[in-house]
């Protein structure tokens, strides 16, 4: 027991603080070292969601492609054949005007469906990995408080 009245006496107080002192370092690193592995496997989940909506995106963007092949292809092809075909119904120019519209409208069409896909996956940013981060660093917040 210690002897408050003599302020010599702390042999007692030196080992409490010290069996404090170990205990809160020892709480520490633990808190330090399990904090560092949940970063780490939160990291690496934003890594897999951000790979899946990479691969999503793809599908928008191969679909503008593929528009835009095509379109490459119509205009060489079918303008021709479908100027010509058209011309003996109305005048030349008047047939080339009016399958340059219709394959220009295939073409938007092809892209604003690629668009739409691309939208629905924008931003390509890891929203769940991010939330969770969020979560756990409010939870490690309150507990220290």
């Amino acid at each position: 027991m210690v002897d408050w009245d003599n302020p010599a006496d702390t042999s007692r107080m030196n080992s409490d603080n010290s069996a404090r002192k170990v205990s809160i370092g020892a709480l520490v690193g633990q808190v330090s070292d399990q904090f560092g592995r949940l970063l780490r496997a939160e990291v690496d989940s934003y890594k897999k969601e951000l790979k899946e909506k990479a691969t999503k995106s793809g599908l928008g963007i191969g679909l503008i492609v593929a528009g835009a092949v095509i379109a490459f292809y119509a205009v060489g092809v079918l303008i021709y054949s479908a100027v010509a075909g058209l011309a003996n119904a109305v005048p030349l120019w008047l047939s080339a005007l009016i399958i340059g519209i219709v394959l220009l409208g295939i073409v938007g069409i092809l892209v604003m469906v690629g668009v739409k896909a691309l939208k629905n996956n924008v931003p390509p940013g890891p929203n769940v990995a991010v939330a969770r981060i969020k979560e756990d660093l409010n939870n490690v917040k309150e507990d220290i408080k």
